[in-house]
């Protein structure tokens, strides 16, 4: 497993800390903004039925649920034991659905067969340097022509946080503060359609992507 830099120390315990209230970020009373929600959730459920899904970096648990609704089987790992607490609280069906505490950069250790995989606000937290490390682990774990999905934030300024570009990286952040007053840079990095086509169009057949203004989503199979 690669050592965990300053920037993914920041953003496990951001999220350790967030996680209580972390599913408030879902409740805006914002049109777009919930049906993006609601056609991301149809799609899923569509996608992923009776499919053995890896999910990584599953946070609360949000779209664990989804996908426990029409899956054979869901494994849901993240790196941060907080949120997986709250997951929990969800009392997911143990049949279908394990958490399990796994790096998202070191998926060995998580047992089990899959066909299917799915990354929820996770890509943009990814270094730059570090997303075909992540691709490659995440694909060798699922194997060719399993079927992958991702979806995470579009970028509009003001938005989620006041942005920060710091010199020597390519990486963006972002400041925000949690209901405590603490302020953290959160690693956050911004594409759109163009770039993601970029990145994944070698690794990937049938790819599709979907830019809409709160969120982008893609699916794919890998090549």
């Amino acid at each position: 497993m690669s050592r965990e830099s300053e920037a993914q120390k920041e953003l496990r315990q951001y999220y350790n800390e967030r996680a209580p209230v972390y599913e408030e970020g879902y409740h805006r009373d914002e049109e777009v903004f919930q049906a993006e929600i609601v056609q991301i959730k149809k799609e899923v459920q569509n996608l992923f039925e009776s499919r053995r899904v890896l999910e990584v970096a599953c946070g609360t648990g949000v779209w664990t649920q989804v996908l426990a609704g029409v899956a054979e089987h869901v494994t849901a790992t993240d790196i941060s034991s907080a949120v997986l607490t709250e997951a929990r609280r969800k009392k997911l069906d143990t049949r279908r659905v394990i958490l399990i505490e796994a790096d998202a950069y070191n998926l060995s250790s998580v047992s089990g067969s899959f066909d299917a995989g799915f990354a929820g606000f996770w890509f943009s937290h990814i270094p730059r340097d570090k997303i075909q490390e992540f691709l490659s682990e995440f694909h060798s774990r699922l194997g060719k022509n399993s079927f992958v999905f991702m979806v995470d934030n579009t970028f509009e300024e003001g938005r989620g946080g006041r942005l920060i570009r710091k010199p020597g990286t390519l990486d963006t952040f972002k400041l925000r503060a949690l209901p405590d007053g603490s302020e953290h840079k959160v690693l956050k990095n911004y594409y759109n359609e163009s770039l993601l086509r970029t990145i994944f169009s070698q690794i990937s057949r049938n790819l599709t992507l979907h830019e809409g203004k709160w969120f982008w989503w893609l699916s794919y199979f890998i090549a």
